[in-house]
């Protein structure tokens, strides 16, 4: 019998109603969105133009505000440093981000540093939630972006967005939202307008891999001073110049309308999983990080003090598909610099664990699991 698969974190599987609509655009629909003379290009230009509205519409922007990607890392990339320029023509070289946020989005700011950027990483508590205080202490005149990330990919802790944009009323530094794992899933924080940048990925909602987004907001009648990373052809307003993936578009654009559509019962079949996974890991002795309160309901990131993850993983393959973090640093066995942000003791650290399912999810044989994780004490 084959383990459960418990990492959707990492990727989800194909939505039967996402692979529908893929492989039609792959076996017959597949024209090129930038032919004007013949139909298949007027079919597949129409097929991008509807996944602009339908990922638009998840988060109440206009259609012609969404730029597709090859995913999120693309997306954090063009958010951050697309920016670079009008930073230093403004000569407002800080930015603000914080400590636990994806290395897609730190990498870059480093990049930056190395560049007459000044970035400050905002700490965050016990629970991985930031620190608004320290964020509104950190701002100054010449903040040119602030970036703060959505749910977090290795614990699922969501942060105050709500209390984010409150901070920045009145200040006129960019806001960037890494909602690689929050799209679709928590609805209405994504829609307030004081959030000018989101990024989110396809393959974290069940549409394939090599597919993503950039919502790019307008400030009135203004468009955002964003430049390009790469050019040649004007494709996506110029900012992501390039044939467009119009199979992949057009899944990306029925993932965002099945997940906004299915929000309701998915995220019950999630919290139904939660349940049965804290009930039988508790009485394991499992100890979770972060406040499952204030966490995802497809995400659970649970430590088991004195023991090793890596052991673990390796004695639940048989039952269970999971991961001690993120897929993006699975190669890298330091520990995670998310934990660590915490202020969380070693032993937690090296022993923590991360769960995270879907509504597409069988039945998990939890008391198995607690069971073989007993048998290593």
């Amino acid at each position: 019998m084959s383990p459960v698969y418990l990492d959707c974190n990492a990727t989800t599987p194909l939505d039967p109603a996402v692979r529908t609509v893929f492989l039609r655009f792959i076996d017959d629909e597949f024209g090129n969105a930038g032919s004007r003379t013949h139909a298949f290009g007027a079919r597949a230009k129409a097929a991008v133009q509807r996944a602009r509205e339908q990922v638009a519409a998840v988060v109440h922007c206009e259609k012609d505000e969404v730029i597709f990607t090859s995913g999120a890392t693309e997306s954090n990339n063009l958010a951050l440093l697309g920016l670079r320029e009008e930073g230093e023509r403004q000569g407002r070289r800080h930015i603000i981000a914080t400590a636990i946020e994806h290395k897609a989005v730190l990498e870059p700011l480093e990049h930056l540093g190395k560049n007459g950027f000044q970035v400050t990483l905002l700490p965050v508590n016990r629970q991985g939630i930031v620190s608004v205080e320290a964020l509104q202490a950190a701002l100054r005149p010449d903040t040119l972006l602030v970036s703060v990330m959505h749910v977090n990919n290795e614990t699922g802790t969501i942060q105050p967005l709500a209390k984010v944009t409150q901070a920045l009323k009145d200040h006129a530094a960019f806001l960037h939202v890494d909602a690689a794992q929050g799209f679709g899933k928590c609805l209405p924080d994504l829609k307030d307008t004081r959030i000018d940048l989101i990024s989110l990925s396809g393959h974290k909602i069940y549409a394939p891999k090599g597919v993503g987004a950039l919502i790019v907001r307008r400030r009135g009648y203004e468009r955002l001073p964003l430049s390009p990373l790469i050019f040649g052809g004007g494709q996506e307003r110029g900012l992501r110049p390039g044939t467009q993936p119009v199979a992949l578009i057009a899944a990306l654009g029925e993932a965002a309308e099945q997940a906004a559509k299915h929000h309701k019962t998915r995220n019950q079949r999630c919290s139904k999983i939660k349940a049965a996974a804290l009930n039988a890991l508790l009485a394991a002795n499992g100890v979770p990080i972060g406040d499952p309160d204030q966490t995802v309901s497809s995400t659970l990131n649970i430590a088991f003090p004195g023991l090793d993850s890596e052991a673990l993983m390796v004695a639940l393959k048989p039952l269970v598909a999971i991961s001690n973090g993120s897929a993006c640093t699975s190669q890298n066995y330091t520990a995670s610099h998310v934990l660590v942000a915490m202020g969380l003791p070693a032993e937690q650290i090296n022993g923590a664990l991360r769960l995270s399912w879907c509504h597409l999810t069988p039945e998990v044989a939890w008391s198995e699991v607690a069971e073989v994780i007993q048998t290593l004490r």
